[in-house]
């Protein structure tokens, strides 16, 4: 694989090579648990610890683990960040551990995790590893955050509701509601909603990836001495 510049992986990681948009990779957490915003930046901060600590542990071994036993030692290396990543949340954000449920352990099973691990962290040097883990988790992060953000307010009509089961008392008060006796949304609430908001967000990016493609057309400078055809006037 020919290295890439840090301003590509930064690229790929937050827009071109989404793991959430691109690569459509991850989505059972992402569908299942972004309901509001709390539980998206809980699952997403886990899965971008992971994501950094499993893409520099693979770079640092990648010359001493043969190719019969890549794929095991960076499933075991994965699920050993998933583990502390549980251990964290239990010790400082029990109650939201508790709400996740299942989805924390199985980040072990993320096809986003397995496949930087093995697509670009076990050819590339440590430092470039850990920025692209850092620049997938983030972009990850974003489109958790987004796609919470897009269900909380249209399903409950409300933002940041129990911001306090991750940051603290402090921000108990945080929750907004911008439109008193909002009537519930249950449908945006359930799965079913979160595949709706995916796919708008989806639709989204590949319009405004269009749009750019189409300005980009436009102020093209015509080659000299290029062919052009005529498609003004009357033919007789």
């Amino acid at each position: 694989m020919a290295s890439k510049s840090n301003s590509e992986i930064i690229r790929d990681g937050l827009w071109t090579n989404n793991p959430a948009l691109v690569q459509v990779l991850g989505l059972c957490p992402l569908l299942a648990v972004t309901s509001t915003v709390v539980n998206a930046i809980g699952l997403g901060l886990a899965t971008l610890l992971v994501l950094m600590g499993s893409n520099l542990a693979v770079s640092l071994i990648r010359n001493f683990v043969g190719d019969s036993v890549r794929l095991p030692a960076f499933v075991m290396i994965i699920a050993s960040f998933v583990t502390c990543a549980e251990l964290l949340m239990q010790a400082y954000t029990y109650e939201l551990y508790q709400i996740l449920g299942i989805f924390i352990p199985l980040i072990v099973t993320n096809c986003a995790i397995l496949g930087r691990a093995d697509a670009f962290a076990s050819k590339n040097p440590p430092i470039p590893a850990l920025l692209d883990g850092f620049m997938m988790g983030l972009g990850f992060l974003v489109v958790l955050i987004a796609l919470g953000a897009i269900r909380e307010l249209i399903g409950q009509g409300t933002l940041l509701t129990d911001m306090d089961l991750l940051l603290g008392p402090a921000a108990g008060d945080w929750a907004i509601r911008p439109l008193e006796n909002y009537p519930n949304v249950l449908f945006m609430v359930l799965p079913p909603g979160a595949f709706i908001g995916l796919g708008l967000l989806i639709a989204l990016k590949n319009g405004i990836d269009n749009q750019i493609k189409a300005r980009k057309a436009s102020v093209e400078p015509i080659e000299a001495g290029s062919k052009r055809v005529r498609v003004t006037g009357h033919v007789s």
